[in-house]
């Protein structure tokens, strides 16, 4: 680690707020400091935005839809205009996944993928957009009865800074693509790419205001969003803990809708039969994956004791060899925690682990004495009352717990308060299926993880939060099902 950081390959273009389809300061002249989670040196300094710019973009977004052509417009123009900005993205896939490395530490390879899968959810939304339609409901007397689908009005959206991408696209596309506006608050550790791509959306044609884009900080730009009066709709990805401040003030105020995805501390479950190194393997990118900064992370594996010390030595291995370093650098599957604060985090919940005497197989520590870097951290023979076991720790720590039976695994795995997802590893079918009808959460990867599609809802259980992302079920958040009941004069058949 001692090696001189690799310059990126790109340039800060945008930094102020995006309110009525211009950049425009901060009404305050306040600025943030973004930083390289590589070096914690300073990347840009952003405008930051709070309450007021947050009603300015909410007029914008207001006027926007009550006098704009966006909502008015047929559903065709409107996919038109999607479908333009995901070619957009795709001719900028590389500039846009360089941002977000740089402003989030994840592996580049990664980032790129990430860009094609926010090109690929704007498609599938913007297909959408022109088979949305009520329904002719039969009637028990002489009435025309239908259900028609409008756009439920001013959506905001505050998206987290693990998955900045995917995020603006779970929530800025469905909501356009039903003819909402919207204000996004950025996460303020990774504003730069949702200013690029937004400045990518207005110039395939959206109208002025639909989109507003003010980053800044959660208890004021955030607290702000939640509580205003002239916002319909909330969409908030991001802790458990923070997500109850957001309901709360949502519900305080104008009783706003509100979805919810929270907090994970996903199983996953490894069965005597498990082919071992396969295991080990899956085990290994459902807990590592994005430095193990993901919600749905599978960070309790659950492993069979009759292959328990196996696999343990096996993961020990493969957190050993993995690739930790610059995420600019070719074949690095890890890059650095996003900040001091998270990296902090991480190093607490391992000495946690430690002091409460679970095994401290592999890592453990920092990595190098630059940036925010920890070694992948394996703790073997661990308890399910240890902070590790419970928490949601974050970061790249592997927790391996023993089991006997499916009985004990399905009580020790929906033990806690989350029910976000849950992996399970076998290959017997009768156990595949009790262990995917018992498991309480929102998605079950068996025999894989991590594995995201358009059209497939994503949520959680518990205080996972409520609701579902993509497909119908991520559309049907930015709608309003009104019915219309009307008279027939002398219906022919009467």
């Amino acid at each position: 680690m001692s090696e001189a950081p690799i310059k990126p390959p790109v340039e800060v273009k945008y930094t102020q707020l995006l309110i009525d389809g211009k950049f425009v300061d901060a009404a305050s002249g306040k600025t943030f400091q973004t930083l390289d989670p590589r070096t914690g040196e300073v990347i840009a300094n952003v405008a930051e935005g709070d309450a007021e710019d947050i009603n300015r973009a909410v007029a914008a977004a207001r006027k926007a839809f009550d006098e704009g052509p966006w909502p008015k417009m047929t559903a065709y123009e409107r996919q038109k205009v999607l479908l333009r900005f995901a070619n957009l993205l795709e001719q900028h896939n590389a500039e846009i996944a360089a941002l977000e490395t740089w402003d989030s530490g994840k592996p580049y390879e990664q980032a790129k993928i990430e860009a094609s899968m926010m090109t690929r959810l704007m498609r599938y939304n913007a297909g959408w957009a022109d088979k949305i339609h009520g329904l002719t409901v039969p009637a028990d007397g002489p009435f025309h009865m239908q259900t028609l689908y409008e756009p439920i009005g001013v959506a905001g959206g505050i998206i987290p800074w693990n998955f900045p991408l995917p995020m603006y696209a779970w929530k800025v596309g469905p909501a356009i693509a039903c003819g909402c506006t919207v204000v996004l608050k950025p996460a303020e550790q990774t504003p730069l790419t949702a200013l690029l791509v937004s400045k990518l959306l207005y110039e395939a044609g959206l109208p002025p205001g639909v989109l507003n884009v003010i980053p800044g900080y959660g208890p004021t730009a955030g607290a702000a969003l939640a509580s205003h009066m002239d916002v319909d709709k909330l969409a908030f990805t991001g802790s458990t803990e923070t997500g109850k401040i957001v309901l709360d003030l949502a519900t305080k105020s104008n009783l706003k809708g509100v979805h919810l995805e929270l907090g994970g501390k996903s199983p996953f479950i490894v069965c005597e039969d498990a082919d071992v190194d396969k295991a080990v393997e899956l085990a290994h990118l459902a807990l590592f994956f994005n430095q193990g900064e993901c919600c749905a992370a599978g960070s309790r594996t659950f492993v069979h004791e009759s292959i328990y010390d196996e696999f343990v030595q096996k993961a020990k291995q493969r957190a050993l060899k993995r690739s930790v370093g610059d995420p600019f650098k070719e074949g690095v599957e890890q890059g650095p925690q996003i900040d001091a604060e998270q990296f902090n985090k991480v190093l607490k919940y391992i000495k946690s682990g430690v002091e409460s005497g679970a095994t401290l197989e592999s890592g453990g520590e920092r990595l190098g004495d630059k940036g925010y870097y920890i070694k992948p951290t394996v703790f073997s023979n661990v308890k399910d009352d240890m902070l590790i076991a419970k928490d949601e720790i974050f970061g790249p720590v592997q927790t391996i717990f023993k089991f006997k039976d499916l009985d004990e695994v399905i009580r020790r795995a929906n033990s806690t308060r989350y029910g976000l997802a849950a992996g399970v590893f076998s290959q017997n079918v009768d156990t595949i299926n009790t262990l995917s009808r018992a498991l309480k959460a929102g998605t079950i990867w068996v025999n894989c993880y991590d594995i995201f599609d358009a059209a497939l809802p994503f949520g959680g259980y518990k205080m996972s939060g409520h609701g579902r992302e993509n497909g119908f079920n991520g559309l049907e958040n930015y709608l309003q099902v009104k019915s219309v009941c009307t008279p027939l004069v002398n219906p022919a058949w009467l």
